[in-house]
């Protein structure tokens, strides 16, 4: 008899064990959802009873009065129980270290109280006791689970709750027989075989317990792997809609400083155009009268060629900022890029009436997307002309400088203008914010920055020592 019982207790703490290592196993070889520290050291817990507990029954030779190891048996089963409940009180709600503690100190009254039944107290008393403590704790842990429930539905909740209430059930089932019993038990062979029966049902629904919350604990982990995947799915839709949204941030800019520059365009190629226009009058003119020489007509015609020249030179110089198309990068040198610019301000700087002071003195080549970083410096270029022209400064002044870094180029705009309000300046960068309306609609700052940042380098604004406002504009150069 007391080797089939222990046999029983030792094969359902094989089960749990199984149980364990499976957990861990699957524990290590995924991070999406963590095993309840509650649960894992309750099935833990509760291997160390049943093992102990099989073990004293082999060794036991009066039920009523038993060895220490089955006060040990029975604090590991209470404290399991206790983390079970813990478990189920914590899917509502986070357990404060108020009721960590006050569970603690039950467990520190068990302890004696136990040892004090186990001397002085009959195998009934003891019985009776330990399915009323457990009756209890199943009561708190259904109501916890039906409470769970209500909000969240899950399968192996439901299979817990039933599990649960199986263990009840027994428990209610134990207390009756051992109430019912007229006689002291003092032999394994004298506990009735129904008793047996009914423990061990148990403890075997004790067990399917323990299962159910593993398939609750890999229910969390399917739901969170199909929301990762819906999220994942979700961010790259919304990384195509932030690239959708930078390219036609890139075309407004450049349609905005379409607009900016239309007259310093016009300007700039009406003179060539003009002078062209003349020339044809004066050489339809000298043809109509007859009167055309070979020297006026090499020098009308060059005079054509250079005027043409000079318009073409001026669209190939626009053709890459105002171009849609994607330019890869290029290695160019800074200070080429600058004065490429600058001849395209020219006209609206002298109109103006701004000095133009340049300090370029970089060597290094730096490979980045041209047509990208020409809007970076026609945006803060047109700013500081804007600034300018709103000044009412007599002298006007726009400083640009470049020189070689550790690690790449700084470049340096500058002007003498009115700056930038301090309370503006943390939101200067920020995206359509209000201190950016000059800069083409709230965007050019920004765009500036994430070009800039784009290739690897770095934007910041601060008061220039004339009293207005300074870019410092750092990019790195091509390693070699």
């Amino acid at each position: 008899m007391k080797l089939l019982i222990a046999l029983y207790f030792y094969i359902l703490a094989t089960i749990q064990l199984g149980l364990l290592l499976g957990v861990y196993h699957y524990y290590r070889s995924q991070s999406a959802v963590r095993p309840s520290a509650y649960w894992m050291g309750s099935l833990v817990v509760s291997i160390l009873a049943l093992a102990i507990f099989g073990t004293g029954v082999l060794t036991i030779e009066d039920v009523s009065k038993p060895e220490f190891n089955f006060t040990i048996a029975n604090t590991l089963f209470y404290v399991a129980a206790i983390l079970q409940l813990l478990f189920c009180r914590s899917l509502n709600q986070p357990i404060s270290k108020r009721i960590e503690y006050a569970f603690i100190f039950s467990v520190l009254i068990f302890i004696p109280f136990f040892e004090w039944m186990r001397i002085h107290g009959t195998f009934e008393i003891r019985t009776a006791v330990i399915c009323v403590i457990t009756g209890s704790f199943f009561i708190w842990q259904i109501v916890q689970l039906r409470e769970k429930r209500k909000s969240t539905p899950s399968k192996q909740l439901m299979y817990l709750q039933y599990a649960t209430t199986a263990e009840l059930f027994f428990a209610i089932g134990r207390l009756s027989v051992v109430v019912a019993s007229g006689f002291t038990i003092r032999q394994v062979e004298q506990i009735p075989q129904f008793l047996i029966l009914l423990t061990i049902m148990q403890i075997v629904m004790n067990t399917l317990a323990y299962i159910a919350i593993g398939g609750y604990w890999s229910e969390r982990i399917a739901l969170a792997s199909a929301q990762s995947q819906t999220e994942n799915k979700e961010i790259k839709s919304l990384l195509m809609e932030r690239e959708n949204l930078i390219s036609n941030l890139l075309k407004a800019n450049k349609t905005v400083a379409t607009g900016a520059l239309s007259a310093s365009i016009a300007h700039e190629l009406n003179q060539p155009l003009g002078a062209s226009q003349l020339n044809i009058q004066f050489l339809q003119k000298k043809l109509s009268e007859g009167h055309l020489t070979a020297e006026q007509n090499q020098e009308i015609l060059a005079a054509l060629l250079a005027d043409n020249q000079r318009a073409t030179n001026i669209i190939q110089s626009l053709r890459s900022i105002f171009s849609d198309g994607k330019i890869g990068a290029e290695q160019i040198e800074l200070d080429e890029l600058i004065e490429s610019i600058l001849k395209i301000t020219k006209p609206e700087i002298q109109a103006k009436n701004i000095q133009v002071v340049l300090d370029l003195r970089s060597n290094s080549v730096i490979n980045v997307n041209r047509g990208e970083i020409q809007q970076v410096l026609l945006n803060l270029i047109n700013n500081a002309i804007q600034a300018l022209s709103e000044s009412t400064r007599s002298s006007r002044m726009l400083q640009i400088e470049s020189r070689d870094v550790s690690g790449g180029v700084q470049l340096l705009i500058s002007d003498n203008g009115g700056g930038v309000p301090i309370d503006a300046q943390i939101h200067l960068f920020e995206l359509l914010s209000n201190s950016n309306k000059r800069s083409g609609m709230g965007l050019g700052l920004w765009l500036c920055q994430h070009i800039v940042s784009r290739h690897g380098g770095s934007i910041r604004y601060e008061d220039a020592s004339s009293g207005g406002a300074q870019f410092t504009v750092f990019l790195p150069s091509t390693q070699d």
